[in-house]
């Protein structure tokens, strides 16, 4: 968690301020508020909210920004928060955004801070659980603002802190203002004004990302998305005779079989990647009936404006044709949603570690890379946003807590957590990490030992009990 809130505090005056001598600050600052922010996630964690409803972590984040002298502003967009911290000095406007909403996923891992909160989604009974890091993102931001907000009067400009909701959309319509939600909303009600915003900034923690990395990617990095929905009108009658009607749960299966070639036959996958995914297919109430009719409901994926473009048409063409072929009919509905999540190149490369000087002071913090496109969507950056300004959306992986200490181990066998089993040898807490060895990949570590020998990361000795343990 301190890595990522180092690298969270760096992206604020790194690109913002460009002032070296808060960097001893910063370290320090995060050392002092990472188990205060380990607290808050877990505490998010364990109490999730639904898009629109996070009433309860509006008013933590509230109350935490009022306690830092930061000017505070609720009921932003139905539950968001916004925050405002002006610096001592002149400068620009830098905005820093973290979502708050779960999932209606029901969580199946026993920890002590599991989610035990259930809702009703689609008439269905299900839980609710920060299944997608927002947890992670509300208390990395928290903690953010409250190392910034102590070194208030040395910031060159202002920082604003975006608490949004409903990133995940809205679950019950009623809740929607005027049709809106999430950050679509937040832009109409005026986040982006007084003052107005310079640049803005978003991280997404990763659980296939490695520990201690962060990755970034100029230009498209996350998909386009768009809903999809085809109803097909056959005609009912008996199971027993087929010939006598028309299948539209037969129609359905050519349909998405025809579907999958559009990406690999239709889009050039050397320019750009795509998706399409169906979901979920409704048809049929009895098993000796064949339906009148059929709905499936599916997801389109793009990364660009006319691969969309020819996705859609492909879609409707393949869909349309292979239910006329049938005798049925299909209605297709395209909802477009999201835009592709686009990184501003300068943006980009001002937030890249261009000199050596500054990846040997980062080192121990993130691992440099460039990340490769990725299906998930983000309204973080909805098209009304894009038109405003330039922003920079990072993924980022949180450094891990003591429950998945195991992937500091994998993270070993890669050579990257080297100074992390450093600090942990040098904290006399060997033994414990001898235990865990237990668990995860031992023929993968066994080899690197003779390598942490020769850097004397471990001692002699060390590396001694380490193999006995191992080789038992």
């Amino acid at each position: 968690m301190k890595k990522i809130l180092t690298m969270a505090l760096c992206i604020s005056y790194g690109l913002t301020f460009g002032q070296s001598s808060l960097k001893p600050k910063i370290s320090t600052g995060a050392d002092a508020i990472e188990k205060k922010a380990i607290a808050w996630r877990r505490d998010f964690h364990e109490h999730p909210e639904l898009g629109n409803m996070e009433v309860r972590t509006a008013k933590i984040v509230a109350d935490h920004l009022r306690s830092l002298g930061i000017e505070v502003q609720e009921n932003v967009a139905v539950t968001g928060v916004v925050g405002v911290l002006k610096g001592g000095k002149p400068g620009p406007v830098v905005a820093l955004r973290a979502d708050m909403d779960g999932l209606p996923v029901t969580e199946r891992v026993d920890i002590s801070f599991k989610s035990t909160v259930n809702t009703i989604y689609n008439g269905q009974k299900t839980g609710v659980m920060h299944a997608c890091g927002h947890d992670s993102h509300v208390a990395i931001l928290m903690g953010v603002a409250e190392v910034l907000a102590s070194m208030k009067s040395e910031i060159a400009g202002t920082v604003k802190f975006l608490f949004q909701p409903a990133e995940e959309g809205v679950y019950d319509p009623k809740l929607l203002k005027n049709g809106k939600s999430g950050a679509e909303l937040m832009v109409m009600e005026g986040v982006m004004e007084n003052p107005k915003v310079d640049a803005v900034f978003g991280l997404h923690i990763s659980s296939v990302t490695e520990v201690g990395t962060i990755g970034y990617r100029s230009g498209a990095t996350m998909a386009a998305v768009d809903q999809l929905g085809i109803k097909i009108n056959g005609k009912q009658t008996h199971g027993a005779n087929p010939w006598s009607g028309i299948d539209p749960i037969v129609t359905a299966s050519q349909i998405v079989m025809g579907l999958q070639t559009i990406v690999s036959r239709n889009v050039n996958i050397t320019e750009n990647p795509a998706i399409v995914t169906v979901g979920a297919i409704h048809g049929g109430i009895r098993q000796n009936i064949i339906s009148e009719n059929l709905d499936m409901i599916g997801t389109i994926r793009t990364f660009g404006t006319e691969q969309r473009e020819l996705v859609h048409r492909r879609i409707r063409e393949v869909a349309v044709n292979i239910a006329e072929s049938a005798g049925a009919k299909a209605d297709v509905t395209i909802d477009t949603g999201y835009p592709v999540t686009y990184n501003d190149p300068n943006l980009h490369n001002k937030f890249g570690l261009t000199t050596e000087e500054e990846k040997e002071q980062l080192s121990d913090i993130i691992y440099k890379y460039d990340l490769i496109c990725i299906f998930g969507l983000e309204d973080f950056l909805e098209e009304i946003i894009i038109e405003k300004m330039n922003n920079l959306y990072d993924i980022m992986i949180k450094q891990t807590e003591i429950e998945s200490i195991c992937s500091i181990i994998r993270e070993s066998v890669n050579n990257r957590a080297c100074g992390v089993f450093n600090k942990i040898n040098k904290e006399d807490n060997f033994e414990y990490f001898m235990v865990l060895f237990s668990y995860d990949n031992l023929h993968l570590f066994y080899p690197c030992i003779c390598e942490f020998l020769d850097k004397g990361y471990i001692s002699d000795e060390k590396i001694i009990a380490l193999k006995n343990y191992i080789t038992k």
